[in-house]
């Protein structure tokens, strides 16, 4: 987070900001830092495990069906990012499917590290819960640890709709894989002589 803007002369903003962070369900040295410390909040992260995708996606359709909408085949209630979890939904997906992640609040200054293939959201800057406004540095990777994870998410997104932003290969996971064995490859070649002698 590389820089968090606090607006003057709005009333009761403070009070918006601490009621979105504690809704958001973080703990009391992170509601600390922004009441004590004076620190400045720039976004409200919440990020779930890996292994729990396939039950936050049942649990969107299912509440999508509730309300009335279509669940087409070829989207995906996570990669289309149209939903917000908000503290009642998070409630009720820990009640139904055990399901139950981590509140982050990302101050000015902090790194969030999100895992490979781990469903998250953040609550930035909208009408209904505003934190301040902020500007943050992204970067993806592909760590060996997750190539397996990343390989199947590069799958999953080939059966979204042609259209769907997420359609295309953005972690060209093939491409990665090829160069670092061809690296390897190099490595070895070039100290080939050096491995040979006892």
């Amino acid at each position: 987070m590389v820089y968090v803007g606090i607006p003057k002369g709005q009333a009761n903003q403070e009070e918006e900001v601490l009621k979105t962070i504690q809704d958001g369900d973080s703990d009391e040295l992170t509601i600390k830092r922004f009441t004590e410390s004076r620190e400045k909040p720039g976004a409200l992260w919440h990020i779930y495990a890996a292994k729990d995708t396939e039950k936050i996606r049942e649990f969107l359709k299912k509440v999508a069906e509730e309300q009335g909408q279509e669940n087409p085949v070829d989207h995906d209630p996570i990669h289309d990012q149209s939903w917000y979890l908000d503290r009642s939904l998070r409630k009720r997906l820990h009640q139904e499917y055990g399901v139950q992640g981590w509140a982050i609040v990302q101050f000015l200054g902090d790194v969030v590290f999100i895992p490979a293939g781990a469903p998250h959201q953040a609550r930035t800057r909208d009408p209904v819960h505003n934190l301040y406004s902020c500007i943050k540095v992204a970067e993806d990777f592909v760590s060996p640890e997750h190539v397996k994870h990343c390989f199947w998410l590069t799958q999953e997104f080939r059966y979204l709709s042609h259209t769907h932003t997420n359609h295309e290969d953005k972690l060209q996971v093939k491409n990665v894989i090829y160069h670092a064995v061809k690296d390897a490859v190099g490595i070895l070649r070039a100290n080939e002589s050096s491995l040979s002698r006892p």
